[in-house]
């Protein structure tokens, strides 16, 4: 037999440990793992002198921008910042304009996407407002459902717990989940309001509103309802201590819940936020230095189970904003990320086993 491709004199993480190996590709995929000699014949061959190669990784939690949003990315030039960075599969948030929350979003969303990809996406869908409708969207294509909890978003009243686990429950009939972005829209709201009064529109007054309590409130709340309905979880992007540690007391607990954080939570802090101003603006916010060592530490041990990008872009205009309740939240990650996360394996706070388990195995 010919195959594709050969790559000879290279390395594999393969079984939990890099090994020194040829690889065979037929039609995209691994055909054959061994020694050179032991190769099939090719149609083409390169020798990658030593290089690493790693499985294409996988960011759950991405922002494509397409459709209503296309000025700031599309789906051709988003998918093809995660191809430079190494991500071959991205999965696709709904807050969109308009918001997927249907089957016929959701179609349309995926016919626009198929013209320009160039690496494997998956959809989330936001909640519809009625929840006998959530088994039509699994049906059409969603990979799991995206739950906003500090602002209304899709069609489900994120203000009524039984609404909430009447949704939850549907879903985990649907055989899939909720990826809840978790921050408590009261506490915000109420804080927020509070400064805009005293004309407090500077990064502090912001950190306040987005506080810590806001992530506990929004965690502690959705757990009591995972309790209830015992339904799947994955808590996006955490980035406090506490918020951890409640995840943690819930996984110990035997709840089925998962959760993610992000490059810029472990290695920025509030710090570089006020040092470099709206253009590092993300939600969560960028938090105090005591947690982003917490969420290393809550990779190394196993309690944080993937790491994402949250890839948010947006125009330059957009970030430099005086009035920091009106910039644009997010910033981008699909090409950083890898890049990051290796420079943590340089410095020993990371392994590569820990890259492959959490952007490639896991997700």
């Amino acid at each position: 037999m010919t195959v594709d491709l050969v790559l000879n004199n290279t390395k594999a993480y393969i079984n939990k440990k890099i090994m020194e190996c040829s690889l065979a590709i037929e039609n995209g995929k691994i055909y054959k793992i061994g020694k050179e000699t032991l190769m099939p014949k090719a149609d083409k061959k390169m020798d990658l002198k030593n290089l690493l190669v790693l499985p294409g990784l996988i960011d759950v939690h991405t922002h494509l921008r397409d459709e209503g949003k296309a000025y700031k990315e599309d789906f051709y030039s988003g998918t093809a910042a995660a191809a430079a960075g190494g991500i071959t599969t991205v999965l696709d948030m709904p807050n969109n304009n308009p918001v997927t929350m249907s089957v016929e979003t959701l179609r349309r969303r995926m016919e626009i996407a198929e013209k320009k990809i160039l690496v494997n996406v998956g959809f989330y869908s936001e909640f519809p407002k009625r929840t006998s409708e959530i088994n039509a969207i699994v049906k059409a294509g969603a990979v799991a459902f995206k739950l906003f909890m500090m602002e209304q978003v899709g069609g489900l009243n994120i203000d009524d717990d039984n609404a909430l686990s009447e949704a939850f429950k549907n879903v985990k009939k649907s055989k899939t989940l909720v990826a809840v972005h978790a921050e408590d829209k009261e506490t915000i709201k109420k804080t927020e309001e509070k400064f805009k009064q005293l004309n407090h529109n500077d990064i502090e007054a912001f950190l306040k509103a987005h506080s810590e309590i806001a992530e506990w409130k929004a965690i502690n709340r959705l757990l009591n309802i995972a309790k209830q309905t015992h339904s799947p979880l994955h808590f996006c992007h955490i980035s406090t201590k506490r918020g951890l540690e409640i995840i943690i007391e819930g996984k110990q607990s035997d709840l089925p819940i998962s959760c993610e954080a992000t490059p810029h939570h472990m290695f920025l802090s509030a710090k570089d936020l006020r040092k470099i101003g709206a253009l590092t603006l993300t939600l969560p916010p960028l938090r105090e230095k005591k947690h982003t060592a917490v969420l290393l530490e809550g990779v190394k041990n196993g309690w944080i189970d993937i790491l994402a990008s949250d890839h948010a872009p947006h125009t330059v205009a957009e970030k430099k904003v005086e009035n920091v309740w009106n910039v644009k939240v997010g910033i981008p990650g699909l090409e950083t990320t890898l890049p990051l996360l290796l420079t943590e394996v340089n410095r020993k706070k990371l392994s590569i086993g820990d890259v492959v388990k959490l952007m490639a195995e896991n997700p």
